[in-house]
């Protein structure tokens, strides 16, 4: 059953400048594995421009709760290149709080925008 949704869409463009402007931002939104690729390259603004929709995607379907950790939702590849997401923490109570024991998440980036949609499941 589907508990919860929440989408969102970022401007890549912007995203790199706000992020150009204020290195830590970085640090504070992105957990160390998902600023890199799997080989260990620096992802791409597009890249990270996505990964910040499917956390503000997944902080819209909860309710923006109090206290989200951004680090405590991450987006994560299979080796087939399927998008999953990690909750821990902050995420993750609420997440139960709402019966939510499963995510699907879909992220995309092209012509200058990235867009995620994810649907908390329970």
């Amino acid at each position: 059953m589907v508990r919860a949704v929440g989408i969102d869409v970022v401007a890549v463009e912007r995203f790199e400048v706000v992020l150009l402007r204020t290195p830590a931002l970085a640090d504070r939104v992105f957990a160390p594995d998902e600023k890199v690729t799997a080989s260990g390259a620096p992802r791409r603004p597009a890249s990270l421009a996505a990964r910040f929709a499917v956390k503000e995607a997944v902080a819209k379907a909860l309710g923006v709760p109090r206290g989200m950790e951004w680090h405590d939702c991450r987006l994560l590849s299979e080796p087939s290149g399927r998008p999953v997401l990690a909750i821990t923490g902050s995420v993750a109570e609420a997440a139960a709080e709402v019966g939510i024991t499963d995510w699907r998440v879909s992220v995309s980036h092209d012509g200058g925008i990235a867009a995620a949609v994810v649907l908390g499941l329970g």
